[in-house]
């Protein structure tokens, strides 16, 4: 009589596993999914700002930008095209303005002499342009070479 105990209580925690691991399963599919991307621009040129800038554009008309995170991380030279006087600074402040994350790193900014207020406001600054690559694309951001 004991086996036969044990026995049902073991199919009655299979069945109670099962159960939650349905119930998880339902509301993994319910929670809408949300693409990640990260871009990078180092140069300071705005023909290739203007290609990210538009790439960025089209990801998140066609991705839907309720279901998107996106981020621009910029370092190097191309730091210069985040200030407030800058070519692209109107696209900048337009991708801002659509949810984008824009990521100005500090080191470049100290080797340019730029402070936070010299930017477009709404850019953000990290402390490594590199490293914030590096930390997305182990989050699961996928990099996008524009």
């Amino acid at each position: 009589m004991t086996h036969a105990i044990r026995l049902l209580a073991a199919i009655l925690v299979a069945c109670a596993a099962a159960a939650g691991t349905a119930r998880a399963a339902d509301a993994a599919a319910s929670t809408p999914v949300r693409e990640q991307a990260i871009f990078a621009v180092s140069d300071a040129d705005p023909a290739k700002w203007n290609l990210t800038l538009g790439n960025i554009a089209n990801a998140l008309d066609g991705i839907g930008a309720d279901k998107a995170d996106i981020e621009l991380v910029v370092y190097g030279p191309g730091i210069a095209m985040l200030k407030k006087d800058s070519a692209v600074a109107d696209r900048v402040a337009a991708a801002l303005g659509r949810g984008v994350r824009i990521a100005a790193c500090q080191n470049s900014m100290h080797g340019f002499k730029l402070e936070a207020a010299d930017l477009v406001p709404g850019v953000g600054v990290v402390p490594s342009g590199v490293v914030e690559l590096i930390r997305r694309e182990h989050a699961g951001y996928a990099y996008v070479r524009s």
